[in-house]
């Protein structure tokens, strides 16, 4: 099965060696999103809860390009610099995912790139191949 690499103009560029997501035939790997605005690859905002939605308007377009929405997702991982953020996380996701959710984690690390206070990755499961 050859896997399909995912790029959009609607989330950030990779800022290094990976791709913004890779679909091999239903299911697509997406990279880590962080905080940063496509259009001018800054950071949307220092305040964590800005910076949270703007990581899920990233995924969503990430989502959106491998023919899915982020309710396709089955998995997420959330990397926090703070884990006592875990209640903005929770509801910011709420805006974004309905019921049933995906699996999650939520890691508290040291830093994240260009000091991001969020990173999320996860994988998605889309209905066909196309």
């Amino acid at each position: 099965m050859a896997k399909v690499i995912i790029n959009t103009d609607n989330a950030p560029q990779a800022i290094g060696t990976y791709s913004q997501a890779v679909k091999i035939g239903t299911t697509v790997y997406l990279s880590g999103q962080i905080p940063l605005v496509p259009a001018t690859m800054e950071m949307v905002s220092e305040e964590f809860e800005a910076q949270a939605k703007q990581v899920f308007e990233n995924l969503q377009a990430v989502c959106e390009a491998a023919d899915g929405n982020i309710n396709d997702m089955v998995k997420v991982n959330i990397f926090l610099t703070d884990l006592g953020q875990f209640a903005t996380v929770n509801e910011v996701m709420s805006q974004y995912f309905n019921k049933p959710y995906p699996a999650r984690a939520a890691i508290e690390v040291k830093a994240l790139p260009k000091g991001a206070q969020i990173e999320i990755d996860g994988i998605m499961e889309v209905p066909s191949t196309n």
